[in-house]
């Protein structure tokens, strides 16, 4: 999941909550979306090994 956070910058979230925290893990910041995409496609490839 990919929020726009207001520095204008893309942040990755983990899709599901924590159930410790109930929070979502930050899984990187990125100058652009195309970035954070990229990495999002990254790490479900690498779940998928």
């Amino acid at each position: 999941m990919i929020r726009k956070l207001k520095s204008g910058e893309y942040r990755l979230y983990s899709r599901k909550k924590n159930p410790k925290t109930g929070k979502r893990r930050d899984l990187g910041t990125f100058k652009s979306r195309d970035k954070a995409e990229a990495h999002e496609r990254a790490v479900q490839y690498f779940k998928r090994k």
